[in-house]
């Protein structure tokens, strides 16, 4: 009989690609999710769960539930033989979490605890974390190896990732018969080459890349560049972007390692490089097919777009009119602003320990990353939403 994997957070991005990749390695995923990053779809569904559905033809497992709710994970318990959890749940945006401080440590923290309580209370004994790069500070070394010193957070979200991994850490030491894997990962983008699921963020995007293609695809006017005074090339923070793909894969890999009762285990996955902001706004040029221009004039403060007078008999055809003209000359306009409290120069890692114990490498490369991120987009110019 196929193992039950409970995945936490399982509409979400990476959620609901791991979801997918679970299925076909043959594995029967439980997830659940509170919708504070997904849209609902048809039948009581997330709508990104709906089409996996529609690229599996065969139904999800789901149950609409917040992951501190800790009366709710124990009667989800009692329902199901888990064999193993993918616990992605939780808030995960490094700006908001910098002005929001207690309610990532209370949703974040909390909300492990109930369910590492609930795991506990059932006899669950296997965990893939999702863990982040961003436990590992600013940088002392590059690239990052999983024995660089971790805790010396710039933010509250990596702060309670970090927090969460020490959790782990503990309870795997004083009951030797829980095995878990952190994984570390730096910065996934992508989506699914089908172009149907992808990263729809509810709200303005917190991270680079689709913020990038709603820029392109003319859902946002233009991109704010957050410092260009870093010690980098081009000035501009570099970070390591992964195919969302390849990191679902690795969670596949990491389920696999628990089956050797390997105690708790940590291992980064990236691709080993750095690209700088301005690196990945031109390789979305090629992508795309929009040009990258970086406009002064919105450097001024306060600045509003202009609304034209329009001929109310005539709105309906010349709102129509601009769409069209606007989807023919649309460019990737961005600017230059202060530096974002909380960002470091450089990350990437060194994920040659991934490779050596789980046997797991990333397959694709930056242009493959760009291009299925853009087809999302392009499809789904307004996410998972219909309006």
């Amino acid at each position: 009989m196929a193992e039950k994997v409970l995945v936490t957070g399982g509409a979400g991005y990476i959620g609901s690609h791991c979801v997918l990749e679970l299925v076909q390695a043959g594995y029967v995923p439980v997830v659940i999710d509170n919708f504070h990053n997904a849209i609902r779809g048809a039948e009581a569904l997330p709508e990104s769960l709906r089409r996996v559905q529609q690229l599996l033809r065969q139904p999800i497992l789901f149950q609409e539930m917040d992951i501190t709710d800790g009366a709710a994970l124990q009667e989800l318990f009692s329902k199901h033989h888990f064999s193993a959890v993918m616990h992605f749940a939780g808030l995960k945006a490094v700006g908001e979490s910098v002005q929001q401080p207690l309610e990532y440590y209370r949703v974040n923290l909390t909300g492990t605890i109930r369910l590492l309580e609930a795991m506990k209370a059932h006899g669950v004994r296997n965990l893939v974390f999702s863990s982040s790069a961003t436990v590992y500070g600013d940088p002392k070394y590059l690239p990052l190896d999983e024995k660089h010193p971790a805790g010396g957070c710039t933010n509250p979200y990596g702060k309670s990732k970090y927090f969460i991994e020490e959790m782990i850490r503990d309870l795997c030491k004083a009951e030797k018969d829980w095995n878990a894997v952190l994984l570390r990962y730096f910065n996934p983008i992508g989506a699914h080459e089908s172009g149907l699921i992808g990263e729809d963020p509810q709200g303005i995007p917190n991270n680079l890349m689709p913020y990038v293609a709603q820029v392109a695809v003319g859902r946002r006017e233009f991109l704010s560049v957050f410092g260009n005074d870093y010690k980098t090339d081009d000035g501009t923070g570099v970070r390591d972007y992964i195919h969302v793909v390849d990191l679902a894969k690795g969670h596949i890999a990491a389920l696999k390692k628990l089956k050797e009762n390997c105690g708790c285990k940590i291992y980064n996955l990236g691709t080993g490089t750095g690209y700088s902001v301005l690196q990945m706004v031109q390789a979305m040029e090629r992508a795309s097919g929009r040009e990258v221009r970086c406009d002064l004039r919105l450097q001024r403060q306060g600045h509003k777009p202009s609304v034209p007078w329009q001929p109310l008999a005539l709105l309906p055809r010349l709102r129509a009119l601009h769409r069209a003209l606007a989807l023919l000359s649309l460019q990737i306009r961005y600017t230059i602003t202060a530096r974002r409290e909380g960002d470091v120069a450089s990350c990437y890692a060194d994920p040659t320990l991934a490779e050596r114990e789980l046997g797991w490498k990333a397959a694709f490369g930056l242009d493959k990353m760009c291009e299925d991120l853009w087809r999302w987009q392009l499809q789904n110019p307004s996410g998972f939403s219909k309006n």
